[in-house]
């Protein structure tokens, strides 16, 4: 499915250009805008899927999970966080699911 007023769906369909970290067929890897670490990349699937409570596809949940993998092994980095925001209170802004891979910065917890 496809959004049109989803901007993620726009950059998995290229209809906002966006440089590639990484991809296949079912998923899309680029660069937060708004980085929250020297390394912040967004996975998303280019399928629309509000977020993780949406999503029912084993195959999918598989491959977004194969894509952090992906882009850690392209970017050469071997600690990362990964994160995914649920729900408003959760934190997440743009309602279509994504993974955030985040890394080269010490990432305590809890934060502060």
């Amino acid at each position: 499915m496809y959004l049109k007023d989803c901007i993620f769906c726009k950059i998995a369909n290229g209809e906002i250009p966006t440089e590639a970290v990484y991809q296949n067929e079912k998923v899309f890897a680029f660069n937060d805008i708004n980085p929250q670490a020297p390394v912040h990349v967004l996975i998303i699937p280019k399928e629309h899927y509000a977020s993780l409570n949406e999503l029912d596809d084993k195959e999918l949940m598989g491959e977004l999970f194969a894509a952090v993998k992906k882009v850690a092994e392209k970017l050469g980095i071997k600690e990362y966080r990964t994160v995914i925001n649920t729900g408003k209170s959760a934190g997440q802004e743009v309602f279509h699911i994504h993974l955030h891979v985040l890394a080269n910065r010490d990432m305590k917890w809890p934060p502060g």
